[in-house]
């Protein structure tokens, strides 16, 4: 299938970006001007900024309760932009659809990002939510049965890790794992995977542009021969949680995400592999609002509860 004509039309009219090296500063900014104002966003029964006191720090967290309840299924989400863009607010909206059609009470996690904070710090504060949310499951109104880690993009290679991070330690409270078109392997030698050729230009995201993307990250000290970095190249994948991998058919990252859908399957995790054609990389955040791409929340939920 050829890229969505929609996504096609946004972006055949989306600027040209600036000459020169990448701006963080600059480039946040523009992402935090399209945030749209708060009347605007989907109502929920709460949304609420908290502090988790974590080892790595205290971390801000932002808490999505979907409808009033006596109790509830945790998900921990971590947002996507390539390890130093995002933001809750830029996310806003996708932890909305999250809790609004799983039911769950979602936690967005606002992590250090790169260049500042050099590598692990994210990656620390992400799992230490994770850790401090069932600290404090009482409080949260945890059902103790749900715990599930989701991530778009670079937020998937947390989620990923953390999983396994998790799993290493012996908490084997996590349940699910849901990593929306993740970047799970950062060595971008265009000849590793077929989607990095296939879907080099004209899709959005472009293969030349992950080294760029990504630096900040790698420069921080995030070695891409790490399986905490890319977790792809993790040895042993068994009895890690069971997994929802969600792929665009026009995403450079596809190919990736998609062995390790299949590699977790080969060690024994219940693994589901979601194939979402005309779609690049980016489409949940981006794109959600087209009702072909808007179904993904609702197989998030269906994941959930099988």
């Amino acid at each position: 299938m050829t890229l969505h004509p929609r996504i096609a039309d946004v972006l055949r009219h989306l600027p040209a970006p600036p000459d020169g090296p990448l701006d963080p500063a600059a480039m946040r900014a523009g992402e935090e001007a399209q945030v749209p104002p708060l009347d605007e966003r989907l109502p929920l029964a709460g949304v609420e900024d908290v502090t988790a006191k974590t080892p790595a720090g205290e971390v801000p967290v932002r808490i999505y309760t979907p409808a009033e309840a006596d109790a509830y299924g945790l998900l921990v989400y971590f947002h996507g932009g390539a390890f130093f863009l995002g933001s809750l607010d830029t996310h806003d909206h996708v932890a909305r659809s999250l809790a609004k059609e799983t039911g769950l009470k979602v936690l967005s996690v606002g992590y250090r990002r790169a260049p500042e904070a050099a590598f692990p710090a994210g990656l620390q504060d992400c799992y230490g939510v994770v850790r401090w949310a069932e600290e404090n499951g009482a409080g949260l109104k945890w059902d103790g049965a749900t715990l599930a880690v989701a991530g778009d993009s670079s937020g998937g290679t947390f989620a990923a890790a953390v999983a396994a991070m998790a799993h290493d330690d012996g908490f084997d409270r996590i349940t699910h794992q849901i990593l929306y078109y993740p970047s799970l392997d950062l060595d971008f030698d265009i000849d590793r995977y077929p989607s990095l050729r296939e879907n080099a230009e004209g899709y959005g995201l472009e293969t030349a542009g992950l080294k760029p993307f990504n630096a900040f990250y790698v420069d921080s000290g995030a070695d891409p021969a790490d399986p905490l970095v890319s977790p792809v190249k993790r040895d042993d994948l068994s009895g890690l949680p069971a997994a929802l991998v969600v792929t665009g058919e026009h995403d450079p990252l596809r190919d990736e995400g998609e062995l390790y859908g299949r590699r977790l399957d080969d060690a024994g995790v219940s693994a589901t592999v979601s194939r979402y054609a005309g779609a690049g990389h980016g489409f949940v955040q981006h794109f959600s609002w087209i009702p072909d791409y808007h179904r993904v929340f609702e197989e998030t939920r269906d994941f959930l509860r099988r």
